[in-house]
């Protein structure tokens, strides 16, 4: 029999397909490698600091695994549901032209939802701080 009847040429064809790549990843090497050259040459104290955590350039006040207030734990859940919020809201004004009244109707009723949320935790005391 004969041989594999592929596509014909020299593998010039192919490293000259692959030089725009290799260019580019040794300008990505070398950006890299001058950049970390940079900063290790005008690092104040190149050791790191191995003793405390960082706070900010504050000596701890407490143990860094110390609870939080039970009172922060509403307000992130109100966080969090609000977030949920603009997630779903991002997405809606792309497709309200499409769906018309319904689109807005839905919205309407979600925000809803989020404001009877809002209104249970008030009434509970979960937004105030005494």
């Amino acid at each position: 029999m004969g041989r594999h009847a592929g596509p014909r040429g020299t593998g010039r064809e192919a490293v000259s397909a692959l030089t725009p790549l290799l260019a580019l990843l040794a300008v990505a090497v070398l950006i890299f490698g001058a950049a970390y050259g940079v900063a290790r040459l005008v690092a104040l104290d190149p050791r790191p600091l191995t003793v405390a955590p960082f706070t900010g350039g504050l000596p701890p006040a407490e143990h860094a695994a110390s609870r939080f207030h039970v009172r922060w734990y509403p307000v992130s859940m109100l966080f969090l549901a609000f977030d949920m919020e603009m997630i779903f809201m991002y997405p809606w004004t792309r497709v309200i032209s499409i769906m018309g009244v319904s689109a807005v109707v839905e919205m309407f009723t979600f925000l809803a939802v989020l404001l009877a949320g809002v209104a249970y935790a008030w009434r509970e005391g979960a937004l105030r701080w005494t």
